[in-house]
C-alpha cells in the first residue's frame, strides 16, 4: 500500500509544480508585453513597419448617364444624370530594388530592430483610354500617379520621381483615397488614346521589424539585399535566394495572375504590413491598417535566438523535467530502500521551476546560451549540494546533478533544434523508461509494496 501512496504522491507533487510553471509563463507573457510596449514607443517616434504599394494610374472621367428612379407617387421614371467614374490601370512591369541597411535601438533593456532602405522603384504602363461614345458628354479629369507607403513618417529624403525621364515634383497623400502615400498629377489625355509612361521614383525609408512589397504590376520583380543574416520570408517565397553570415539577397518574380493584389485594390484595400510577431495593441494605426489591407511580400527581420520566445518553449518542456526527476528519486528509494520525504521532493521541483525564472530573467541581459548556462548552473550546484544531505552521501548528490545536467543538456538541445524536438524528446522518453525498465527488471514489484523500506546503512 505505500508503493502505491508514494506514487501517487509522486504524481500529485508533480501536478502541483504545474502551478509555479504556469505563474512562470505568466511571466514570460508579460515580458513579451514590455517589449511590445518598448517597440510600440520606437515606432511612435521613428516609423513602423513599412510596406509599398503601387504605382498605380487613375484617370477620372464624368458623363452623363440614364437611370431609372421612382418619383413622388413612385411610378418610375428616366433621368439623366452627372456621374463621376474612373479608370485604373496597373503597371506592365513594376521593378523594387534596393539595399535594406538594418540598425538595432534600445529602449530600456529591451532591442528594436529598425532599417532604412535605399530603393527605386520603377515601373511601365501602356494604358489605352476607353473611345468617346457617340451621343455621349463624357469628360476626362486630370489624372494622377499613386504610390501607398504605409508609414509615410520614414520618409528621410525628398522623393524623386521621373516620367519618362522628367522630374516631376510628388505631392502628399494618395491621390482621391484616404491613405497614406504619395502621388503626382499628369496632363489630360485624349479619348482613344494609347498612354504610355516610364516612371521611376527614387526613395529613402525608413521602418521597423519589416518590410514588405505589393506586386501590384502585371510582371513584378523584387530584388532586396541586406547585411541582416536572419530575414524571415513572408508571402510568396523567394525566386531565388541566399543567406549567410554575411547578409541575405533575395529576388522575387511574381505575374499578377498568381495574386489577387489588383482585385483587392479595386475592391478597396490598401499597403498591409507584414506580420512581424509583435503583439501589437489593435487600435494601433498600423495594425487597423493591416486588419484589411493588401497582401505584400517581403522580410521580417527576425532574432533567431529570441529570449522570451526560448523561454516559452522551455518551460513547455518543464514537467517532463520535474517528472523525470521525481522518477529518479523515487526509484532510488524503490532500490535503495532510502525514503525521501514529500517536502524533499517539493523542494526540489521547485528549485526546477525556479530555473525558467532565472533563464527569462537573466537572458535579458545576457545572450540566451549565456543565460541558460549561468541558470542551469546554478540549479544543478543547488539540487546537488542539497541532495548530498538528503541521500546522505556526496557521491549520491553528484550522481543527481551528473544526471540534472544530462536533462538541461538534453533540452538546450530541444530548444536549438525546433525542427528535430520532436525525435529529441521522443528519443529522451524512450531512453527514461528503457533505464527504469533494466534496472527494476529483477526488482520484486509485490514485496516492495508488502515491505517497509529499510534505512541503508
Amino acid at each position: 500500500m505505500r508503493l502505491w501512496l508514494k506514487m501517487l504522491m509522486v504524481l500529485g507533487l508533480t501536478l502541483a509544480i504545474l502551478v509555479p510553471l504556469a505563474m512562470v509563463r505568466g511571466v514570460i507573457g508579460e515580458r513579451e508585453r514590455y517589449r511590445a510596449d518598448a517597440v510600440a514607443s520606437v515606432e511612435r517616434s521613428f516609423a513602423g513597419p513599412q510596406a509599398i504599394a503601387g504605382p498605380v494610374l487613375t484617370v477620372p472621367y464624368v458623363e452623363t448617364v440614364q437611370v431609372d428612379q421612382a418619383d413622388r407617387d413612385g411610378v418610375m421614371r428616366t433621368v439623366r444624370r452627372r456621374q463621376a467614374g474612373a479608370w485604373t490601370f496597373f503597371p506592365t512591369t513594376l521593378t523594387v530594388t534596393g539595399p535594406l541597411m538594418p540598425t538595432l535601438r534600445r529602449r530600456g533593456i529591451y532591442e528594436v530592430r529598425l532599417y532604412d532602405w535605399h530603393g527605386a522603384v520603377s515601373a511601365r504602363f501602356d494604358a489605352r483610354i476607353p473611345a468617346a461614345v457617340a451621343g455621349s458628354d463624357r469628360v476626362i479629369l486630370e489624372p494622377w500617379l499613386s504610390f501607398g507607403i504605409a508609414d509615410v513618417r520614414g520618409i528621410r529624403s525628398t522623393p524623386r520621381l521621373q516620367v519618362d525621364g522628367r522630374d516631376i515634383e510628388l505631392r502628399e497623400g494618395f491621390g482621391a483615397r484616404e491613405a497614406n502615400g504619395l502621388h503626382v498629377r499628369l496632363a489630360v489625355p485624349e479619348a482613344g488614346t494609347r498612354l504610355q509612361l516610364a516612371t521611376r521614383l527614387a526613395l529613402d525609408l525608413s521602418g521597423a521589424e519589416s518590410f514588405g512589397v505589393v506586386p501590384l504590376g502585371k510582371a513584378n520583380r523584387i530584388d532586396i539585399a541586406s547585411p541582416w543574416p536572419h530575414p524571415s520570408f513572408q508571402g510568396i517565397s523567394p525566386f531565388s535566394s541566399r543567406i549567410d553570415a554575411a547578409g541575405f539577397k533575395a529576388q522575387w518574380r511574381v505575374a499578377s495572375v498568381a495574386t489577387d493584389v489588383q482585385r483587392q485594390y479595386l475592391g478597396g484595400r490598401m499597403a498591409q504590413p507584414l506580420d512581424d510577431g509583435v503583439r501589437r495593441d489593435p487600435s494601433t494605426p498600423t495594425t487597423a491598417a493591416a486588419a484589411a489591407g493588401l497582401e505584400a511580400l517581403g522580410i521580417v527581420l527576425t532574432d533567431p535566438v529570441d529570449a522570451y520566445t526560448q523561454a516559452d518553449r522551455a518551460t513547455k518542456y518543464g514537467v517532463l523535467f520535474v517528472l523525470l526527476t521525481f522518477v529518479g528519486f523515487f526509484m532510488f528509494e524503490v532500490l535503495r530502500a532510502l525514503p525521501i520525504h514529500p517536502i524533499q521532493y517539493g523542494l526540489v521541483g521547485l528549485a526546477l521551476a525556479v530555473f525558467f525564472l532565472l533563464l527569462v530573467s537573466l537572458s535579458e541581459h545576457l545572450r540566451f546560451g549565456w543565460a541558460y548556462v549561468v541558470a542551469s548552473g546554478a540549479c544543478v550546484g543547488l539540487i546537488g549540494f542539497y541532495l548530498s544531505a538528503v541521500l546522505r552521501s556526496a557521491a549520491r548528490g553528484a550522481g543527481f546533478a551528473a544526471m540534472l545536467g544530462l536533462l538541461y543538456g538534453a533540452l538546450y538541445g530541444l530548444l536549438v533544434s525546433e525542427d528535430n524536438a520532436l525525435v529529441l524528446g521522443a528519443s529522451l522518453l524512450f531512453a527514461t523508461l528503457a533505464g527504469v525498465m533494466l534496472a527494476t527488471r529483477r526488482l520484486d514489484w509485490s514485496r516492495v509494496g508488502s515491505t517497509p523500506p529499510v534505512r541503508a546503512e
